[in-house]
């Protein structure tokens, strides 16, 4: 009984539309008062303890930098790159759009900040171009989730901290699957393109034009080999990584490029510390209700039903990565992956998964939710910048959600892919 009043007080709220971070918390303390068994004073003590963490601050600077990067001119000059790179070939602008949200992905290490700063930019162009609006914010909402797949990345650092996995090992272990991500995407924004006759730029490409927008961005590129050099070079931990990229994001973008103000700091620090409290608030509530779940022995329940299912290892991977998909369509993505890594890393591991490899499955499979509906924020974002409704952009982002759900199959079935550099 207790969990139908947890499960069911949570869905309940979220079908009231009560905010994810707030429906977890309620639920939690609604299940909590029914019981009795535990103390009301329960949920603030999770709330304090499970943010008190010293991997969890990379959170906030990596917000923080997000910010800054995505307001300090360093989009246009990444699409610039990419522009120069395929701007010509058919469906140019559109796969030039999918290889700067990876270039941003691995500054930002979030979908919905990918999704803002390159959206505003290229949706419009796409449409001047000739694009259908639909496909150009399609596209946009789509590649944004690599924004959390490619490192750094936001929920692998949450996953890290649950898991108590390396965050360094995750990072490492992200690239290789970001890349096929993004080019699967590729794939089908050029054969789309091909199909609509979307042609590329008139002007030909050349390798002083490519070498020309490469130093321009050399400032902005230079961002993910300093963050992931310094961690692979036992220089700093990740932690520091995210301080790190604040402050060379603010020279960067201040000094070298000249593109962000003194005037423009308190609207970025007060963007990425709204951020930043949306984000621990769903940390926080999402901790208390993991604990309560492992209080119930609802883990191991959970583990016993699943393996009673079968002894196959592909079988229950594939059911595993079955119920992802669907909790990553109706729950934030940091709540899903706090709730269930202590529920399923440990079948995970006992079936003869990696935890670095099982991490990045549950990252790639909740990335999907972000364009997904009824709660993928990437629609949201991108909906908001082009007008197009949700329903008519839900439509769209369909092949995408393929041509994920095919990468995803080919990680988990092939693991080599992931764990190629590191180190055993």
């Amino acid at each position: 009984m207790t969990i139908a009043v947890l499960f069911g007080s949570f869905a309940l709220l979220l079908i009231l539309t009560v905010p994810i971070g707030i429906a977890i918390g309620l639920s939690t303390l609604i299940t909590i008062m029914y019981t009795g068994s535990l103390p009301v004073e329960f949920l603030a003590k999770e709330l304090i303890t499970s943010v008190d963490s010293f991997p969890l601050m990379a959170v906030p600077f990596f917000i923080l930098a997000g910010e800054i990067m995505g307001k300090g001119g360093i989009s246009e000059r990444l699409f610039n790159v990419a522009n120069a790179l395929v701007g010509n070939r058919t469906g140019g602008f559109a796969i030039a759009t999918i290889i700067t949200c990876m270039f941003f992905a691995a500054i930002s290490g979030s979908g919905p900040a990918t999704v803002a700063a390159i959206g505003g930019i290229m949706i419009p162009a796409m449409v001047r171009q000739g694009y259908d609006i639909k496909f150009a914010t399609a596209t946009v909402a789509a590649a944004g989730s690599i924004g959390v797949i490619i490192p750094p990345s936001i929920p692998m650092v949450i996953y890290g901290v649950t898991g108590s996995v390396s965050i360094g090992d995750l990072f490492i272990a992200g690239i290789i699957p970001g890349i096929l991500v993004g080019l699967s995407m590729i794939a089908w924004a050029y054969f789309y393109s091909k199909s609509k006759g979307y042609k590329g730029l008139d002007e030909k490409t050349s390798l002083k034009k490519i070498a020309l927008a490469f130093w321009d961005a050399k400032w902005a590129l230079l961002i993910p080999v300093i963050i992931l050099g310094g961690i692979y070079g036992g220089i700093f931990t990740p932690t520091e990584a995210a301080v790190i990229a604040v402050v060379y994001g603010l020279f960067a973008a201040m000094v070298l490029y000249r593109a962000l103000k003194i005037r423009d700091l308190p609207k970025v620090i007060i963007d990425s510390a709204l951020t930043t409290a949306t984000v621990l608030i769903i940390v926080g509530t999402a901790n208390a209700f993991g604990r309560l779940l492992t209080i119930e022995q609802v883990p191991v329940q959970i583990a016993d039903a699943l393996l009673s299912i079968s002894t196959n290892q592909y079988v229950i991977i594939l059911l595993i990565m079955l119920l992802l998909l669907v909790v990553g369509m109706f729950m934030d993505t940091l709540a899903a992956i706090i709730i269930l890594t202590p529920i399923l890393l440990p079948i995970a591991i006992e079936i003869g998964y990696d935890p670095v490899h099982f991490g990045i499955l549950m990252v790639v499979n909740l990335a999907i939710g972000f364009f997904t509906p009824p709660v993928g924020v990437n629609l949201f974002v991108a909906s908001g910048i082009s007008g197009v409704s949700i329903e008519s952009l839900s439509r769209a982002v369909l092949p995408f959600v393929i041509s994920m759900l095919i990468t995803l199959l080919f990680l988990t079935f092939v693991p080599a892919i992931t764990m190629l550099f590191i180190p055993e």
